[in-house]
């Protein structure tokens, strides 16, 4: 029987959003850490949108809606993650910030709390390296949306321990995912296939191929995805692809894995993606996916 209740999630963007939603909904007391209340609030709200669509559409009992939502709790202190017994990090991709983060929480979570990271190009043993314990420390890699996805992806660091490992697995089937067991390497399963995958659609646009909204509607027309590779790039964030780029580039010299110059402008104008109101495709709302 599984130890882990009370789940901590730090970070409150896109996807600790989607993370700490899916963790409520599944009955976990769930602490959701971010510096900035206003993102708390929007993933607070993004969470009730979320959850309203659901009973709208039959896919959830309308007594459960204040139930999850009184499981979910956002915090500016990092000190409200004492009690939990697992921490899964969903910040940007940078190891000094993750380093930075996890030399704070081993002085505030009790010794047996397991630490996860929901980075999907970056070490786990590297992250692992500064966190105080890398015996307790794992790869947690949730796909976007996690609110509707099950996949996640599970990478020991060449330290963790078989009980850390087997406490996470236990724990993320109780979540009522997915796991998979992939090694500690850069872009895991996933994103080794869908960051060149994406710069690939990028550089289709910088050609002048096709428009965005050609390019989703090919890929979904012929391959059945549910999103296209303009749309899921918008929903991940382009500021995120551009570190998504640096960190795959950095550890495998794959030149598809380059950050195409695309990218930079969009960042440069600020067309972010859904967060912003415009990436490759203009949005009227930051409602979470599925909302």
């Amino acid at each position: 029987m599984s130890d882990i209740e009370t789940i901590g999630i730090a970070g409150a963007g896109t996807m600790g959003a989607g993370i700490a939603l899916v963790c409520a909904r599944a009955g976990f007391r769930t602490r959701v850490f971010d510096m900035q209340p206003s993102a708390l609030e929007r993933a607070r709200d993004q969470a009730g949108a979320f959850l309203r669509k659901s009973v709208e559409r039959g896919k959830l009992a309308a007594e459960r809606l204040p139930q999850i939502m009184g499981l979910w709790h956002g915090s500016t202190r990092l000190e409200d993650f004492a009690d939990c017994a697992l921490v899964i990090e969903a910040v940007f991709e940078s190891l000094p910030v993750k380093h930075q983060l996890f030399g704070q929480l081993d002085k505030i979570c009790a010794p047996q709390a397991l630490f996860a990271s929901n980075t999907s190009t970056l070490s786990i043993t590297g992250i692992a390296g500064g966190s105080g314990r890398a015996d307790r420390f794992i790869g947690m890699h949730f796909c976007l949306p996690a609110q509707l996805m099950k996949l996640v992806e599970i990478s020991p660091g060449l330290a963790t321990s078989q009980q850390t490992f087997a406490r996470a697995w236990d724990w993320c089937e109780r979540l009522g995912q997915q796991p998979v067991k992939t090694q500690d390497t850069p872009g895991f399963v996933l994103n080794y296939f869908l960051i060149p995958f994406h710069n690939d659609a990028i550089r289709l646009v910088e050609q002048g191929v096709a428009e965005p909204a050609d390019i989703d509607l090919a890929i979904k027309t012929a391959m059945g995805y549910a999103m296209g590779p303009m749309e899921l790039l918008d929903l991940v964030g382009i500021d995120t692809q551009k570190l998504l780029c640096e960190a795959l580039y950095d550890a495998t010299g794959e030149p598809r894995a380059a950050c195409p110059a695309l990218v930079k402008r969009m960042i440069a104008a600020g067309w972010l993606g859904k967060k912003s109101g415009r990436g490759f495709h203009p949005y009227q709302d930051d409602k979470m996916f599925g909302a």
